[in-house]
């Protein structure tokens, strides 16, 4: 079965926050971290929306996830639903910036 030629994009992002992830070819290898750090990331579809919010709330410090509309796309009310869970998470929207057109879900 074929897999979806991007689906390791995300790998990128985690990296960005302290994780050592390998790709050879359609292999991941997560060798684990001792310890994840808040970072900017993308939301590059819906699965590495959610895998990014996990790592986020893993995460020590500050994690803001930008292109979020896959997020709320796919899961209804995430953000609420975490809130609700005791996670210190919140979508966090920029009106006095034009220059910023999407809201971000800020971690941490």
């Amino acid at each position: 079965e074929g897999i979806y030629d991007n689906r390791f994009k995300y790998v990128n992002e985690l990296r960005k926050m302290g994780a050592d992830i390998q790709v050879d070819g359609r292999i991941a290898i997560f060798e684990g971290s001792a310890k994840l750090t808040g970072a900017p990331v993308m939301a590059c579809d819906l699965r590495a929306g959610a895998a990014m919010v996990i790592a986020g709330l893993c995460a020590s410090g500050t994690t803001e996830i930008e292109d979020i509309h896959f997020i709320e796309r796919g899961y209804e009310n995430f953000v609420g639903k975490l809130r609700a869970l005791g996670a210190d998470i919140s979508i966090v929207d920029f009106p006095d910036e034009p220059e910023i057109h999407e809201k971000v879900i800020a971690i941490g």
